[in-house]
């Protein structure tokens, strides 16, 4: 990986691509992450782990933002539902698309896995359509799973559009 985060995979693609790694010290870091926190408490380690994980990878005009669970700076899943899981998840990946040069309006798809889809997913909807005005919704696709991390009922993940983006 270069200083700057790049990282040349033409050797083990077959094709020259750049991508960067995002990091943004406002945003909730990777779940491995901060379960490692969770496992063995704060550590001198702990800024290189999150460094070491990417909150979203920018690649050909584009960032793809990994899995968010609605948890708090304290790395605790958010009381109050689903709603207010919904909501954590959803700003900590605005403020990860903000550290990418993007926003929430630029999102082409979104992901949203559902621990208790019938029960949930219309007041999940109610949250989520805050996010985004009629104009920009994303494409998205929302999947009912058996378990999710930490006992979360949700979680995001996203792919947006870099605007004004200058392609490798």
């Amino acid at each position: 990986m270069s200083d700057d985060g790049s990282v040349d995979t033409s050797a083990t693609c077959g094709t020259t691509t750049t991508k960067e790694i995002v990091y943004s010290s406002d945003a909730i870091p990777p779940l491995s992450v901060f379960c490692t926190y969770l496992i063995s408490g704060p550590s001198p380690l702990l800024p290189s782990l999150i460094h070491g994980l990417a909150q979203a990878v920018k690649s050909r005009g584009h960032v793809y933002v990994s899995g968010c669970i609605g948890c708090d700076s304290e790395y605790l899943v958010v009381e109050g539902g689903i709603q207010a899981q919904t909501r954590a998840a959803l700003e900590n990946i605005s403020r990860v698309l903000e550290a990418s040069g993007s926003s929430m309006q630029h999102a082409v798809k979104v992901t949203i896995y559902l621990v208790h889809m019938a029960r949930d997913f219309l007041p999940m909807n109610e949250i989520y359509e805050q996010f985004f005005t009629r104009e920009t919704l994303p494409a998205r696709t929302c999947v009912g799973v058996s378990a999710l991390p930490m006992g979360a009922f949700i979680e995001i993940d996203c792919i947006a559009e870099i605007p004004d983006s200058k392609l490798p």
